[in-house]
């Protein structure tokens, strides 16, 4: 695909990042039923049609195939309290994927982690105090959200695990990626079991449409033509 079309359909996502932004805080609802389903598909559409010699592009799809369900479920989890279980599922998903990916990575390069092994440290502590944080406000949730931060901290550790197997530009993009994931559903946690704050739905579309965003980006950079 031409970087022409690939800089369109881009430029398309955050048009519609920013109109769900818009939709969320005015509150237009149906503005925001209409354009959220929207996003990840302008995604998947340029990755697949993004020619590339490196291999794993569709886990990445896969990836965004079951983000784009968790949104559909999300979407309607006011309406049915189960359709944010299965939301948790297809986004656990996700990042099973992901970790897959990022595992099936190779090089002689040694991994970030073993270099720098305090952040092992520092993302398993990040994930053991939120989770401490929110356990008294999760109720029949503790098992779920104690699984699901588990493996959102995996998929960030193997981004830093990968982080020197990759040329800059993708590993960088690959952690933002992975941290602005973190970012997101922490935001999303706060929200909705500890206390709602003020903007919060803007900051998790915002965070979460940087994190998929990145992840593209880092696939689509670890080709050296693009």
């Amino acid at each position: 695909m031409q970087r022409s079309t690939r800089l369109t359909l881009i430029i398309v996502f955050w048009l519609l990042c920013i109109t769900d932004i818009i939709a969320i805080i005015s509150p237009i609802n149906l503005l925001h039923y209409i354009v959220k389903p929207l996003l990840v598909p302008v995604l998947i559409v340029s990755l697949f049609l993004t020619a590339t010699n490196v291999p794993g592009k569709m886990l990445i799809i896969a990836g965004l195939f079951f983000s784009w369900a968790g949104d559909i479920f999300l979407l309607f989890e006011s309406r049915q309290k189960l359709f944010f279980i299965f939301g948790l599922v297809c986004f656990l998903t996700t990042h099973v994927l992901y970790i897959t990916y990022f595992l099936r990575i190779r090089s002689t390069n040694i991994s970030l982690l073993k270099k720098q092994p305090v952040l092992l440290l520092l993302v398993i502590g990040y994930g053991t105090a939120l989770v401490w944080f929110l356990f008294p406000h999760l109720g029949d949730l503790k098992i779920p959200v104690l699984v699901y931060a588990t493996v959102i901290c995996t998929m960030l550790l193997c981004s830093l695990h990968a982080y020197l197997k990759l040329n800059k530009t993708a590993a960088n993009a690959y952690l933002l990626g992975a941290a602005a994931f973190v970012l997101s559903d922490s935001l999303l946690a706060i929200n909705k079991f500890y206390q709602p704050f003020a903007y919060a739905g803007a900051g998790i579309m915002l965070t979460y449409c940087a994190a998929q965003y990145f992840i593209v980006k880092g696939f689509v950079k670890q080709d050296a033509r693009s």
